[in-house]
């Protein structure tokens, strides 16, 4: 008697949770970029209802080594899965110590060329070539992605061309394929997330992105660096998290902030005002809003944590966290 309601509840149970994958995948149809009925169901048969992780691998902002952070990079977790948005310096590093194997990596997204979001692409490569990357990764990614792919390949050759004769490992190329990117839309799905871009502004760079990540639990968007846009805050319209670059403007019009002029001028005019963001959070109608790509970044300390929420928090009334390094939301 026992086995029998032991049975019945397990079919229960198995038909409750059937009931919530095709409602989050109905949900999902409907969100913004949705009506996909094909994308929609490849998402339902992929859930496997563990929840879609997001890792934050890197908050620090700007092209120079940090003490206290990392460089930019996020990883978005779907099962066995990982997806990776920017590959700042030491990304594959990063990755270790989240405990995310390289070996499940399965697509990169690079927001912009700027250094201190792609100075780790190709060492990631590289690197994850030995530690067990054995199916093809897609990147995807402004010009010129393409380009720089081969002239990395070029020149790691010798380590390339050496394991492969000593070690009996297979070719790295076939392992990359890249996709060149210089429109919004939807750019990548599988059976687990579907990845839309939208152009954002970052002057005086012409092609530089934010993505868009939906999973039949939550949906992430990953703002790359930007001023104020609006077509950020289209693409995270009723968005479960929006992890945002951050910018405190009071620091670098102090007279004595640091930096030359033309630098200064270009953090300003390229990155966004805590206070700003706190509006276009409320404008997107986010739940959770991550800073990250904190500007300044260094010395620590400089903008008192209370100081940026304060600022972030003026306009939005949702949940506001700062990020920290190997911090999962």
């Amino acid at each position: 008697m026992s086995g029998a309601i032991s049975r019945r509840s397990f079919l229960a149970g198995l038909t409750a949770f059937e009931a919530v994958r095709r409602g989050r995948a109905a949900l999902y149809a409907a969100a913004p970029g949705g009506g996909d009925r094909e994308a929609a169901r490849r998402l339902q048969a992929g859930a496997r209802g563990a929840r879609t992780r997001l890792v934050l691998l890197g908050t620090a902002g700007g092209p120079t080594p940090k003490v206290g952070r990392s460089a930019p990079a996020q990883a978005i977790v779907a099962g066995d899965r990982i997806y990776l948005v920017d590959c700042g310096d030491g990304v594959a590093r990063q990755l270790a110590l989240a405990g995310l194997p390289l070996r499940q990596l399965r697509a990169v997204f690079i927001t912009h060329q700027h250094s201190d979001h792609n100075a780790g692409y190709g060492p990631l490569f590289l690197l994850g070539w030995t530690g067990g990357i054995s199916a093809p990764v897609d990147t995807y990614g402004p010009p010129p992605l393409g380009r720089m792919t081969r002239l990395l390949l070029e020149a790691y050759d010798f380590d390339i061309t050496l394991r492969m004769q000593d070690e009996g490992r297979p070719p790295l190329a076939p392992l990359i394929r890249t996709h060149e990117i210089t429109a919004g839309g939807e750019i990548f799905a599988d059976d687990r997330v579907r990845v839309t871009a939208a152009l954002n502004h970052h002057p005086p760079i012409e092609h530089s992105f934010a993505y868009r990540v939906d999973a039949p639990d939550r949906s992430i968007v990953i703002s790359g660096d930007t001023n104020y846009s609006k077509n950020v805050a289209a693409l995270a319209r009723g968005a479960d998290i929006l992890v945002h670059e951050v910018l405190y403007r009071p620091f670098w019009e102090r007279p004595d902030a640091p930096q030359t002029p033309d630098i200064r001028r270009h953090i300003i005019a390229s990155h966004t005002d805590a206070e700003d963001l706190g509006r276009l959070a409320a404008e997107a109608g986010v739940k959770t809003l991550v800073l990250t790509h904190f500007v300044p970044s260094e010395p620590t300390g400089a903008v008192p944590d209370e100081v940026w929420l304060a600022a972030a928090r003026k306009h939005f009334r949702g949940e506001v966290l700062l990020g920290r390094d190997l911090m999962e939301v």
